[in-house]
């Protein structure tokens, strides 16, 4: 049992670390689009393309905010929901595993 709860723990180590790194990204590419970056300055194309997807989709889902663009402030918050809750309770669940509790044999 404690091969699964060392992936379990690993598995959520693994994506806290995804989603915190992601995070950044969106972060930076907030405070960027706050002046005129260069679109061929390839940090600022990194950003637009690993981020665009997921901003795009949050965009097309909210309403017209007469140009203001909260969709960062939403995946930002999904982030930390996803963090809070998901990541948490799988490395719960594999610390329970490790300690042998909640009747696991």
């Amino acid at each position: 049992m404690f091969v699964a709860a060392n992936f379990l723990i690993a598995l959520g180590k693994i994506m806290d670390l995804i989603l915190t790194v992601y995070m950044y990204i969106i972060i930076a590419r907030a405070l960027i689009s706050w002046v005129n970056p260069d679109p061929y300055n390839p940090i600022v194309n990194f950003l637009h393309r690993i981020t665009e997807p997921v901003l795009f989709q949050v965009r097309k889902r909210l309403p017209a905010m007469g140009g203001l663009d909260l969709s960062p402030l939403i995946v930002l918050l999904v982030i930390f929901f996803l963090q809070k809750f998901l990541i948490a309770s799988i490395l719960d669940q594999g610390y329970r595993m490790k300690l042998n509790i909640g009747g696991f044999p």
